[in-house]
């Protein structure tokens, strides 16, 4: 097998990233019945595809008249490949893009061994029939086209990446915002039902009014038949206008509680003045994290949501072990 240059090696990534983009895209569309534009990227490139050919073709160019010894290196080169790629995305994105953990023989879900043999095949495949064709191509590359126009990919890849990066650090911010905020609500809850006791307020009320995913469903009923109506962009916006007023009822009802329990802190029977000016500056506390929540609720835009969104679309079947709760909210904003 031909040795290229660096300039050839950067096109031949860029090409394999593109085939991968094309296949896996048609693939995905073809099992949900509807266009994904697969891939962690904005632009057409998947670079998992890419770096697999890659290192497939330079783990297998010693080896390259043995089909078996192809096999063998490109299925624990490409191996080797999916489970370090998935690890480090998940560790650093807080999200699984894909996911193994159904599939018999797998490592913590980054790979299995029917994928693994696939990538064997795979090898076979490409280095046999598929890269001859494109490395008589690339040959006809004139030699002063190949570094200028491997720089220009590169240089658009990286401005793709550092956007798709930030898009993926905005989703992993999100959901540990979501989850924090949900605690927090959880426990502003509590502890305004158990000041709501002392002041004697209506406790199954008070629940009624706080329980968020009854105020979530009583939204959707009143918006669904206006949503229908409305495209993509706007039902992202609708969803999420929704869930901060959800929150926001939350909030008005935990900050009353609070405050009608400050209100009758003088009626307490019995309170020693010390008990009673520290009950004061925990009700006073909790109201001011309370208002502090709404105002961190007000002021967040959709923007961040869209970005987040167009990566769930592209990959479905994601998930996140310590926020799926909030995940599958976000995916439920997306399909409605």
């Amino acid at each position: 097998m031909h040795v290229y240059s660096t300039g050839q090696w950067v096109l031949l990534f860029f090409f394999y990233c593109f085939c991968g983009w094309v296949w896996e895209s048609c693939y995905v569309s073809l099992c949900q019945r509807r266009w994904v534009n697969r891939g962690f990227l904005h632009g057409p490139l998947l670079p998992i595809y890419g770096s697999g050919a890659i290192i497939i073709l330079l783990a297998t160019i010693p080896v390259a008249q043995d089909l078996r010894l192809v096999w063998l290196f490109g299925m624990l080169a490409a191996t080797a490949l999916e489970y370090v790629t998935g690890d480090v995305m998940e560790r650093i994105f807080k999200v699984r893009y894909w996911d193994y953990s159904n599939q018999k023989f797998n490592l913590n879900g980054h790979i299995c061994l029917s994928s693994s043999i696939a990538w064997g095949f795979f090898s076979i495949l490409l280095v046999r029939f598929l890269h001859p064709p494109v490395a008589r191509l690339l040959a006809r590359v004139p030699a002063f086209c190949v570094a200028p126009l491997a720089h220009g990919l590169a240089i658009a890849f990286t401005v793709d990446a550092v956007r798709s990066v930030q898009a993926a650090l905005d989703l992993r911010d999100l959901l540990i915002r979501a989850m924090e905020e949900s605690e927090d609500l959880r426990r502003l809850a509590k502890r305004a039902e158990v000041y709501a006791a002392f002041a004697e307020d209506d406790l199954r009320r008070f629940r009624e009014r706080t329980e968020l995913e009854s105020q979530l469903l009583r939204h959707r009923v009143e918006e669904n038949r206006e949503e229908r109506r409305q495209a993509r962009a706007e039902r992202v916006e609708s969803s999420l206008r929704r869930l901060t007023a959800a929150k926001l009822e939350v909030l008005s009802a935990i900050s009353g509680a609070l405050e009608t329990c400050r209100s009758h802190l003088e009626n307490l029977p019995d309170l020693p003045p010390e008990a009673l000016e520290q009950r004061r500056a925990e009700l006073e506390e909790a109201i001011r994290r309370v208002r502090d929540r709404e105002a961190t609720v007000r002021s967040r835009t959709a923007k961040t949501y869209h970005r987040s969104l167009r990566l769930l679309r592209a990959h479905p079947s994601a998930t996140a072990k310590e926020f799926a709760e909030v995940l599958e909210r976000l995916k439920k904003m997306e399909r409605d």
